[in-house]
């Protein structure tokens, strides 16, 4: 989608009038200043010092996990709901589709239904660990699935979790496994804004969920629910301490980088940014749409946090400070080098980012490989 299309999506967006008025008559919201792109080295060091092309010939891709050796990673592509290994040396290779995937009409260019998310089981070896984990929208839900991976191909297909309210847009459909071994989804309130503040749904939220589908031990709620009041968060990385950080796209007046905590409510849509009303947890960072925002995914690196974005069209790398619990001053790279940019992941044991662009047209994205210092 070009750039000139995504204010226009913006503007059609539901309620977003209503809530800013509401807003400004109770004095709720008190927004914070949008991240800058300051010159200068990121305090921690992170700094990336080049990008090249590691494959070519893509076409939205969404997501990429590398297996546990580290030596490959599966990627997702949206529309054709095709999942790929891609191996270090640049080369890849198709190895199957996520069936019964649908991509919402007439959204097919512009929406972000289709194949998302994928997360291979952290003791996948191809053999007694088959085990691989999708998110998708389907032709009446949002799902999460597992399917078998022997390493040349996918096969079976089980719905985990399924009957999660659909929407041509805000999806979200990240999904990884987090440092106590369960798996965490994210869950969009599929334009249905009321969705996000009810914890009886699945939607607007971020999921913990055992191997099964089932809620994981220790949730909060009792239920498969993490945490609520999401609009469309896409991004989710742990850093070093085991926190957790997810990056949200917001309405028309901010974007989040959020932390992660269990039982939180982010406010949505009661708040859009950061607001004074009790019981809200406020967003670390917040992007203007027009100025750098609409953030996609998230890769954490030494300490550094990558936000990889869509409108923005730029890479953000911002420092964890010395409490665990806040970022310092945001830096900006490759301001429209690339055009779009989505999918990212931290290299293992390298200082290495891949990332990926969207949106440039039909076999023209790329995954890039981007260093660090």
């Amino acid at each position: 989608m070009s750039r000139k299309a995504r204010p226009a999506l913006r503007r059609v967006r539901p309620r977003t009038a209503l809530i800013t008025a509401v807003a400004a008559v109770l004095g709720v919201c008190a927004l914070q200043p949008p991240a800058t792109a300051d010159p200068g080295v990121l305090p921690d060091g992170g700094k990336p010092t080049g990008a090249s092309v590691l494959s070519d010939k893509w076409t939205k891709p969404w997501s990429i996990s590398f297996l546990p050796d580290g030596k490959r990673a599966l990627v997702t592509e949206r529309v054709s709901a095709s999942v790929w290994v891609q191996h270090r040396d640049g080369s890849k290779k198709k190895v199957g589709t996520v069936p019964h995937t649908v991509v919402p009409s007439p959204t097919v260019l512009s929406g972000s239904g289709g194949l998302l998310g994928v997360a291979p089981s952290p003791g996948w070896n191809g053999t007694t660990d088959q085990d691989v984990f999708f998110v998708h929208t389907a032709a009446n839900d949002l799902r999460v699935v597992k399917m078998r991976f022997d390493g040349t191909s996918l096969s079976g297909y089980t719905v985990l979790v399924g009957g999660i309210t659909r929407g041509g847009d805000h999806n979200g459909g990240r999904i990884a496994f987090g440092p106590d071994g369960y798996l965490y989804v994210t869950t969009g309130e599929a334009y249905q804004s009321k969705l996000a503040q009810d914890k009886g749904s699945l939607s607007g939220k971020i999921l913990r969920l055992t191997r099964t589908g089932a809620a994981a031990p220790g949730n909060p709620f009792g239920t498969r629910v993490y945490s609520y009041g999401h609009r469309n968060p896409q991004g989710l990385a742990w850093d070093s301490r085991g926190r957790l950080w997810e990056t949200e796209v917001g309405d028309s007046a901010w974007d989040e980088l959020n932390l992660i905590e269990p039982g939180r409510n982010y406010g949505w849509p009661t708040c859009e940014g950061s607001c004074s009303k009790a019981g809200m947890t406020n967003p670390k960072r917040v992007w203007k749409p027009s100025e750098g925002g609409v953030p996609a995914q998230i890769a954490v690196s030494g300490d550094v946090l990558y936000v990889s974005t869509l409108r923005g069209q730029r890479l953000w790398a911002m420092p964890i400070d010395a409490t665990g619990k806040d970022v310092g001053t945001a830096k900006a790279y490759y301001n429209g080098t690339y055009g779009r940019l989505r999918a990212i992941v931290k290299v293992p044991g390298a200082n290495r980012l891949w990332l990926g662009t969207s949106d440039r047209g039909e076999d023209k994205d790329l995954i890039l490989e981007v260093t660090t210092d």
